[in-house]
């Protein structure tokens, strides 16, 4: 009987082993299955040309400039993990701001702290003393977060730094004398951006506090005197100013000229969250004076680069050459209310689309327009143009069979508009939708993508629908939208209210439509599929 109940024991021990291992081999793969089926989720969701990391997490434009024909994009990345984590300098390269190829890192943290976001200039008259041999020093101009200062509640663990290049921006060395810009016992002391100030024969940098930027100028880049400082009263307050770019624009049409602060804050958008204002007045070489109107704005201006959720943290291209003389503008197309909680696991976030920033005067008010760079032109097929067309029911404008909506430029102009409610659709076979509702008579838009694929992830993400004012008043409208696969951007009244949202379809778009209460005109409709490789 003992024989026999051993005999039974050893059974069922050999049987729970194979059970056991059997299970176990179920388990590993179907992780891999997993795995597998997350990657060719994120993938699918891969823009079709708007600038990824090809894996983990990036934020923040930094280090633009262009030099001998390539443009220079750096951003804040993590390369160890797609959430937000000890930052480095991450690289990419483009001929024309459209396509990018990913390089090796530039900056990696070191014993004095992580790398932040900063700026990057071209010192052509090797005013660092960086220049040798004849090469031309390219300078960043960074911050260094030091987290151990941070976590012990110091206020002072932020400070500038420098780093120059002999090899117009490949690789990199950080200057010995660090800090350059020693934190005077501030918190929230980030994000240098530096331009030469021709007017007044300087390095400039304006730099981001809590709620203010400081001017700073320099002779070398190395040593830095306090000019002034701006914000108190002005604008939106309700976070961290972050990211700012100073600079002079030539009025439209004129032969004016004003200096432009852009200022990003977080949060605090226009939608909450993540947003990017600005400011226009006069610079003496030593103090920004804003115009009258943007002296003491509520916190619910009209000034922002971007009404949408998901264009922040952007800056300008430095080194343009005079012959062209654009001013060229990235941001990183998110918000950091969602931004680690996307449904991307092996990459994080794109940048927007290159812009061209344009100041111009209208009825005495000073206005910043944007519009996609003309770069993006030479990626157009062929034309489909639609006239005339009268809308009140549901009207199909475009479908997937004329036009990939995954990959489109549509430009439009609308007439006969009265009060009442237009809503445009994205949508696509299993029933999703991105709504685009306009009301005339509030003369405002909304973003609705409540329904647009994905959006359990955060209820920060569809929770609430995006607003944003029309600038102009009038009874007829133009825009432009770029389309790609997980975004949209409106140009709206030639760039004076810009939109940008991003979303998650788990299809690809196949109809654009729209429908009015009231009735409209469409007057005319152009599309273009953009030719890209992927």
């Amino acid at each position: 009987m003992k024989n026999v109940n051993l005999t039974i024991l050893l059974l069922t021990a050999l049987s729970l082993s194979f059970t056991s291992c059997k299970e176990e081999k179920k388990t590993e793969n179907d992780e891999l299955t997993h795995v597998d089926q997350k990657s060719e989720q994120d993938e699918n969701f891969r823009p079709n040309f708007h600038f990824t990391p090809e894996k983990n997490w990036m934020n923040d434009p930094n280090g633009m400039f262009y030099l001998d024909g390539t443009y220079h994009l750096y951003f804040q990345y993590y390369p160890e993990d797609n959430v937000w984590g000890p930052m480095h300098w991450g690289h990419a390269t483009s001929k024309d701001m459209i396509t990018w190829e990913e390089q090796d890192i530039a900056l990696y943290p070191d014993e004095k702290g992580y790398i932040f976001s900063g700026s990057a200039v071209v010192d052509h008259n090797n005013t660092s003393g960086f220049g040798k041999d004849g090469k031309t020093p390219v300078v960043a101009i960074f911050t260094y977060h030091e987290p151990e200062g941070e976590k012990k509640g110091e206020e002072d663990y932020q400070s500038q730094a420098i780093a120059y290049s002999l090899d117009k921006g490949q690789t990199w060395t950080k200057y010995e004398g660090n800090p350059v810009l020693p934190n005077p016992g501030m918190k929230d002391f980030r994000d240098p951006k530096v331009t030469w100030d021709d007017i007044n024969k300087q390095w400039l940098m304006a730099l981001a506090t809590t709620e203010k930027t400081l001017f700073y100028s320099s002779q070398d880049l190395k040593n830095w005197k306090k000019l002034s400082e701006f914000g108190e009263g002005n604008g939106a307050h309700d976070g961290v100013w972050e990211c700012p770019d100073f600079f002079p624009m030539q009025v439209e049409g004129s032969d004016e000229t004003k200096w432009v602060l852009i200022q990003s804050l977080n949060p605090g958008g226009y939608n909450g969250g993540s947003g990017t204002q600005y400011f226009i007045g006069d610079f003496d070489g030593t103090t920004f004076t804003p115009e009258k109107n943007m002296q003491n704005l509520e916190e619910k201006h009209n000034y922002w680069i971007d009404f949408g959720r998901d264009n922040y943290a952007g800056v300008t291209w430095a080194n343009i050459p005079e012959d062209d003389g654009r001013k060229l503008f990235i941001g990183w197309m998110s918000n950091w209310l969602y931004a680690q909680e996307v449904p991307t696991s092996t990459w994080r976030s794109a940048m927007t689309v290159a812009r061209e920033l344009k100041l111009i005067k209208e009825n005495n008010e000073y206005l910043i327009t944007s519009q996609p760079a003309k770069e993006l032109q030479k990626y157009r097929g062929e034309s489909l143009q639609k006239e005339n067309i009268k809308v009140d029911k549901k009207t199909v404008l475009l479908d997937s069979s004329e036009v990939n909506l995954a990959k489109a430029e549509i430009h439009f102009s609308f007439s006969g508009l009265s009060d009442g409610e237009i809503e445009f659709v994205l949508s696509n076979s299993e029933g999703e939708k991105m709504r685009i509702l306009y009301d005339h008579a509030a003369s405002k838009f909304k973003m609705d993508r409540t329904e647009a694929g994905q959006v359990n992830f955060s209820d920060k993400f569809s929770g609430k629908n995006a607003v944003a004012p029309r600038i102009t008043k009038s009874n007829s409208m133009n825009g432009v939208m770029i389309l790609d696969k997980t975004s949209v951007e409106l140009f709206l009244d030639n760039g004076k209210t810009v939109i940008t949202e991003i979303f998650f379809p788990n299809q690809p778009w196949n109809e654009f439509s729209v429908k009015s209460e009231s009735g409209f005109v469409v007057d005319s409709l152009e599309a273009f599929e953009l030719n890209f490789n992927k």
